[in-house]
């Protein structure tokens, strides 16, 4: 498995520092993951569409305020 190193800001630290039951690498890792996931069915949806460049960015822009809702829920 690969590592990456995340920088936070002093503030967000010292907030996870409250929760330290949490395993915040879990949390960043799926996260990762699942804009992964998104971004390749988007890629993949692409592929496949006859959609204009237009429409396929404002596509793109309702997966990721989606994706962004599920998150943070």
């Amino acid at each position: 498995m690969g590592n990456i190193t995340l920088s936070v800001t002093e503030e967000v630290h010292q907030a996870m520092k409250k929760y330290s039951e949490i395993r915040w690498s879990e949390v960043a890792r799926r996260a990762i993951e699942e804009r992964l996931e998104t971004l390749m069915l988007a890629e993949k949806l692409a592929r496949k569409s006859r959609l204009t460049e237009k429409e396929a960015l404002e596509f793109s822009k309702k997966i990721k305020a989606l994706a962004g809702k599920r998150f943070l829920l």
